[in-house]
């Protein structure tokens, strides 16, 4: 198999089951954006300290590929018929929320707004969050027009939330303090 396929040089790509889109469609923006989290968070795990948050971040990379083979799928009511996708993580959303759960046992209550910084891992972590978010929305738009992408919403708005605290829990492990945001910088 060849990784060029010429087939894209017009401006439009193949959906997973069949049919083409322009590459600017909202289901294709959704992709990329779940595939570069994914990436981000590969890179993160080279950064992170914690074997912990390394193993909640290499699952969660699998769970994003199967996010994104539903996100590259046509929506089954308009004929994805034979199309054969790996099921959703559907209890990861409830796991996530219990990592988080654990974690916020040993973090100092939060009081104020933080910035984003500290050790290579807690920002590599909080640029995750970022890219998340902005996968959230694109997979919000989808999910307008196609209902099976509600989970992918919930699963990123979810993961969002994990991946600000693991980057507290990062700097934490390394003894940086959060660096709390001020209207008046010096």
């Amino acid at each position: 198999m060849k990784i060029y396929t010429r087939t894209g040089d017009t401006g439009d790509t193949a959906l997973f089951g069949g049919g083409r889109v322009p590459k600017d469609h909202p289901r294709v923006a959704a992709c990329g954006a779940i595939d570069e989290l994914n990436a981000f968070i590969g890179r993160a795990i080279g950064d992170v300290r914690t074997d912990r948050i390394r193993g909640y971040l290499t699952l969660i990379q699998h769970d994003l590929f199967t996010l994104g083979s539903h996100m590259a799928s046509p929506p089954t009511d308009r004929g994805a018929a034979g199309t054969t996708l790996p099921p959703f993580p559907e209890n990861r959303p409830r796991e996530m929320e219990s990592w988080i759960d654990e974690a916020d046992t040993t973090l100092a209550p939060l009081t104020e707004f933080i910035l984003p910084g500290g050790t290579a891992g807690a920002c590599a972590l909080h640029i995750c969050r970022t890219v998340c978010r902005r996968a959230e929305r694109s997979a919000v738009g989808v999910a307008r027009s196609d209902s099976s992408a509600a989970f992918s919403v919930r699963y990123l708005n979810r993961l969002s939330d994990l991946l600000f605290v693991l980057a507290r829990i990062e700097n934490q492990v390394a003894g940086v303090p959060d660096a709390p945001w001020s209207q008046e910088s010096e």
